[in-house]
Order: C-alpha cells, then structure tokens, then sequence
C-alpha cells in the first residue's frame, strides 16, 4: 500500500495495476468536463503557500459547511502551521480573478483524531476553521450534509467536482470539473477483486468503471448527491489507484461524511 502525495496537488494514491508501469502526477475529475458557472457553491480551493510569501497554488478541494469551517481531506494538510493555506470560495477559473471570489485565511486546523496517515485506515478527514465569515454574494452557500448514519444505494448517481487531473499525462483544468459518477455499494467495493479490507464501511466506493474517476487534486473535495429533496454532500475525496486514476474495479474511495457527524458538530461547538 502505497501513499503518494505530489508537491504541487494532492490525491491520496494507492497501489493497484498500473498499464504499463505508468506513473503520473495526474490533477482533475478524469471523464468530466467544465462545470456550468455557479452551480457548486459550496466548492472550495484549498490552497498552499510553502514560503509565506502569498505564492498561493491549488493543493485540494474542499466544502463549505457554516460560514467559518470548511471540510477536507486529513490527507490534504501537509504542515499543522495554518498560516501557509487560505480557502477560495466561487472560485470557478483558476486563472481569472472573477469577482465571484472570497479569499480568506485559516486560522486552525482540526485533523480528526483517528487519522493515522494510512489511508486504508480511514478517518480521513479535517475541519479548517477560517480566520473571518464567509458572506453570501450571491456565488457561495453552506453545504447540507446528510443525517448521521445515512447510506447511498449500489448504482445511486452523483457526482465529483474539482480541479484535479483531467487526464494519464498531468493535464490540469483552470476551469472546475464537474462528472456524474455512480455508487458502489460496500459489499462490492471491499471484495477481493475491488479495494478489499481498505474499503471500509466508513467509506463511498463511487466509479470504478474506467471511465470517471477523482484524480490527484480532487483531495477533500465533495461527492455530492441529491438525496431528500436537496443536494448534499456524502463524500470527501480520500483516495484512488496510483498510476491511471480512472481503473476499472479500483473506484474513486470518499471518506463517508454520514459517519462523522457526531464529530463535525463537536467541532463546530467547540470554537
């Protein structure tokens, strides 16, 4: 089991088969194409300045849950020091300022206490807490979550959205991705065939069939799903197959947000 985090996006990658030994630095949804312009507006660029002189770049993907805290991957946060990252919120192009963006700074960062930098262990996932309140202009909202427990059946559709990799040779997109990706149910993502034991109940299975897949740079972005009259978002991007990211029987992993509720409103509470 391998764990790859490249220097300038971030993907939790696992060892399976790789066509041809191939190994990329891949960045996108793979399979997806350019989102329609504020349709996901609790989307967030999580993104990293290594030398804190405002030399910003896209790490991960992100959502926002109130309008101080944004959910991720644990497998995003490669330094505790929470003034090397800021959050981007209506942020859709990359390399266009907008007007649609909210730029704000973390102030803390809460890694839940069961990750142990093994993605197959599961609990990947972190809550930053922002520096200032995002507002509502009109291209941002809050996520809705789903309710404690909630489970997605075999086939269900949704999908991922980002900036990670769109293709085998590094091609990043400027312009978020978005893919409509399908639900593997547990009882086929963990045989022996799929992910196996690293597939956990505390995990979505979403893909698989070679085509859609999350890629490095989706990291701690949503799986989003319309489920009970709203979209909400069910997943945190966790981890793939190194290599090619799109491989039939190895399906994008998400870290299930139904089984951290208890937590996520614990450190809502607590700060």
């Amino acid at each position: 089991m391998i764990w790859l985090v490249p220097l300038l996006s971030c993907l939790g990658l696992i060892y399976a088969e790789e066509p041809f030994n191939h190994k990329v630095h891949n960045e996108r949804v793979i399979g997806g194409h350019d989102a329609s312009p504020n349709t996901w507006k609790w989307q967030v660029s999580l993104q990293y300045d290594s030398s804190n002189q405002d030399s910003f770049y896209h790490l991960c993907g992100g959502s926002l849950i109130s309008s101080t805290f944004v959910m991720t991957a644990a497998h995003c946060i490669i330094s505790f020091d929470a003034g090397h990252y800021r959050v981007v919120l209506g942020e859709y192009n990359l390399d266009r300022y907008e007007g649609s963006e909210q730029f704000v700074r973390v102030e803390t960062i809460v890694v839940h206490p069961g990750w142990n930098g093994q993605l197959g262990n599961g609990n990947d996932i972190a809550i930053l807490k922002l520096t200032s309140h995002i507002y509502d202009n009109g291209y941002v909202a809050i996520a809705d979550l789903p309710s404690p427990g909630e489970t997605l059946p075999h086939d269900f559709s949704c999908y991922i959205t980002g900036w990670g990799l769109m293709d085998y040779y590094g091609g990043v997109p400027s312009i978020m991705q978005e893919a409509p990706i399908k639900v593997v149910e547990h009882k086929v993502c963990s045989s022996p065939n799929w992910w196996g034991v690293i597939a956990l109940r505390s995990m979505v299975c979403a893909g698989g069939d070679g085509v859609i897949s999350g890629c490095q740079g989706d990291s701690g972005g949503p799986l989003s799903c319309h489920t009970n009259g709203a979209w909400r978002v069910h997943g945190v991007v966790s981890y793939g197959p190194s290599g090619y990211c799109n491989q039939v029987t190895k399906p994008t992993v998400f870290t299930r947000v139904s089984s951290f509720m208890d937590w996520i409103s614990d450190v809502l509470g607590s700060y």
